[in-house]
């Protein structure tokens, strides 16, 4: 749905450069790192504009419902996510530069020697080896790709934990989206045999359960006032 709604400019006093959504920066992109019981999460967001509003609690407020819901792993009980900004921040405002963020993982104190950078006597990589894939998971693809025969070498990488940084990104992004009147929601359509009717869903309707408990399900997810020909996300990965 698009709106009549223009994002600001910033126009500095040292020349006439402006910047809104789709201008100077063609496009998003963002570096996640860190392994699931390491030291922390980082990731880089390049292609953000200068003076962009950072809301560390907004961020903060993602990442504690990525925690929740139901069916969780006792890991959730452990960590309690919150975000710190690196680089890229000053005073609450982007500088233009790229932003880095870091989320620390609180159970790595129960793995500082299995996951420690330097080396080890071989007894602290044994305690945690995992030597048998597990179905559904990355865990064959990644020995084979990696020629590795631990396969806690793939995957502290390939793990549900990594998406903590993911979130945080996504968090920057909202935020641009926000300056030019762009929502995002996402309902569920069907748990099981229980299914939406199929009618239309206001935006009122998910605002108003945005914080309810959900299970899983197929789902639908929608922009309000996305206009066409902004710049498209893109994600750098090597792993």
């Amino acid at each position: 749905m698009r709106q009549d709604h223009e994002a600001p400019r910033r126009v500095s006093q040292f020349g006439g450069v402006s910047q809104r959504a789709g201008g100077i920066f063609p496009s998003l992109r963002f570096l996640t790192a860190g392994e699931s019981h390491g030291p922390a999460l980082t990731v880089i967001v390049e292609g953000l504009p200068a003076g962009l509003t950072v809301d560390r609690a907004a961020i903060d407020a993602d990442l504690r419902r990525r925690q929740g819901g139901y069916g969780r792993g006792g890991r959730m009980k452990i960590e309690s996510d919150s975000v710190e900004v690196l680089s890229g921040v000053r005073h609450g405002k982007t500088l233009g530069s790229p932003v880095s963020l870091v989320i620390r993982n609180r159970d790595h104190a129960n793995w500082a020697d299995v996951m420690s950078p330097d080396p080890q006597p071989p007894e602290a990589k044994k305690r945690r080896a995992l030597k048998h894939p597990r179905p559904g998971h990355a865990d064959l693809s990644g020995a084979l790709k990696y020629l590795t025969d631990d396969l806690r070498e793939v995957l502290e990488r390939a793990s549900a934990r990594e998406t903590t940084a993911r979130v945080a990104a996504g968090g920057l992004a909202k935020a641009l989206l926000a300056t030019a009147g762009v929502e995002v929601r996402s309902h569920v359509l069907s748990i099981g045999k229980a299914a939406a009717d199929g009618a239309a869903v206001t935006w009122e309707a998910l605002a108003a359960v945005e914080d309810s408990p959900r299970a899983s399900g197929p789902s639908r997810t929608g922009t309000a006032a996305w206009t066409a020909g902004s710049p498209r996300p893109s994600c750098r990965s090597t792993r």
